[in-house]
């Protein structure tokens, strides 16, 4: 909308099957949001109003809350989602923390999607082969397309922890800074977003896909979680003492007893599962661990006082405020139900059939169908709506034909 209607309030509605659009383009039947398809109110939060700084037009964008006419939050609404669940724990007097760790890749340009991605031309003529992990090397020439993205997350508010060159070929991680699940789900939506806009003033393509390449690691959104007292700010997995507690104990819980039924809002789309089928350092089970990387829930080695629990199996291309509720849903869970976690797993292991997880993106959406739990937390419109969304996206991939079909399959008997 134009500066002036912004400024004066005016009010700004689309239709509430919006939220429950798939990635084609289309809508599931409209029983899943509403048969007359009626209005929602897109309300900006002021905290996130921001000017575009790669934009040469003067241009604003702002995160909107999307809420029923009658002024409850939507339902469909995965930001809502996120803010029940923190409200949620403020009911106990505790508030989650957490901290984003986005990977990501930087290719040349790919107009042809039938051909595989390539890293960019780098300075001494070559693309990059896969030997770069943790580089500090400046040879890919992306230092002025860095350049640029510190400064576009300098201008929207975005305080950066980590940036480094990750393992596979042209790929990339930041971690963002702990703090509010909130501001960590929106910090991380805008830096996507900003990483797409930059790349392309520079001739690039940031991609965000779980596994872009084959043969390559893929591309993971770790989530570290904590949780806080309100009133004194202390984190409540470690005692006095130092030692893990019993609410650290019933959070990992909770979190097993999730991870298999919401592993289809953790893992959204086909591609998701190409990253877990191979799963080094993307482990696709609910094993928790001390500082072990091939554990879906690890507890990075630190102090009693920054104790967390790294979620592992969120990949690069789910909703950051989806993936965000649900880990933290599962942990309250656990907390308010007292769950007692599997023993802890050290060095190499055999994942147990009941901590193992669906594999396919077929088989994640079965089991979220089925899932009572899901249901109890995030209520049963959004499950169903969601759940009709994502078989309409894996209708269309199983409609199409891939070359390792053709190529292997077509001169079998």
């Amino acid at each position: 909308m134009t500066a002036e209607s912004f400024l004066e309030g005016r009010r700004l509605q689309m239709a509430r099957g919006v939220l429950l659009q798939c990635i084609m383009g289309g809508y599931p039947p409209s029983r899943f949001y509403g048969s007359d398809d009626g209005d929602l109110a897109l309300v900006a939060d002021p905290k996130h109003i921001h000017r575009l700084p790669w934009s040469e037009q003067p241009r604003a964008l702002a995160i909107c809350d999307a809420d029923e006419l009658t002024g409850e939050s939507s339902r469909l609404s995965t930001r809502g989602q996120l803010k029940q669940v923190i409200a949620r724990y403020a009911a106990l007097g505790l508030a989650p923390v957490v901290a984003t760790e986005l990977e990501f890749f930087v290719f040349a340009p790919n107009p042809d999607p039938t051909q595989p991605f390539q890293p960019p031309m780098g300075l001494d003529g070559r693309r990059e082969d896969g030997h770069s992990a943790f580089s500090i090397s400046s040879n890919n020439g992306l230092r002025p397309f860095f350049k640029e993205v510190y400064a576009c997350m300098a201008a929207l508010g975005l305080p950066r922890d980590t940036f480094m060159h990750e393992m596979g070929v042209s790929q990339f991680e930041i971690n963002l800074l702990h703090g509010d699940p909130l501001l960590l789900a929106d910090q991380t939506f805008l830096f996507k977003h900003l990483l797409k806009e930059v790349a392309l003033k520079h001739g690039l393509t940031v991609v965000c896909m779980a596994k872009p390449l084959a043969h390559t690691p893929g591309s993971s959104m770790h989530i570290h979680q904590s949780v806080v007292e309100l009133d004194s700010d202390r984190n409540v997995f470690s005692d006095e003492a130092g030692e893990p507690t019993a609410a650290f104990r019933h959070f990992i819980g909770g979190q097993q007893a999730g991870m298999a039924d919401f592993t289809a809002l953790f893992a959204p789309n086909v591609n998701s599962y190409q990253r877990l089928c191979h799963p080094f350092a993307s482990p696709n089970n609910a094993c928790w661990s001390h500082d072990n990387r091939s554990a879906g829930l690890r507890i990075p080695a630190s102090s009693p006082a920054a104790r967390r629990v790294e979620n592992r199996l969120p990949g690069a291309d789910a909703n950051p405020y989806l993936a965000i509720a649900a880990s933290l849903a599962a942990g309250l869970y656990g907390i308010e139900n007292r769950l007692e976690p599997s023993a802890a797993i050290q060095g190499e292991f055999q994942v147990p059939d009941n901590l193992s997880l669906p594999c396919t993106l077929h088989a994640a959406l079965e089991r979220l169908k089925r899932s009572h739990l899901a249901k109890e937390l995030f209520g049963t419109e959004f499950i169903e709506g969601y759940i009709a969304s994502k078989t309409m996206e894996l209708t269309s991939f199983f409609d199409e034909i891939t070359p390792w079909e053709r190529r292997v399959l077509a001169a079998q008997a």
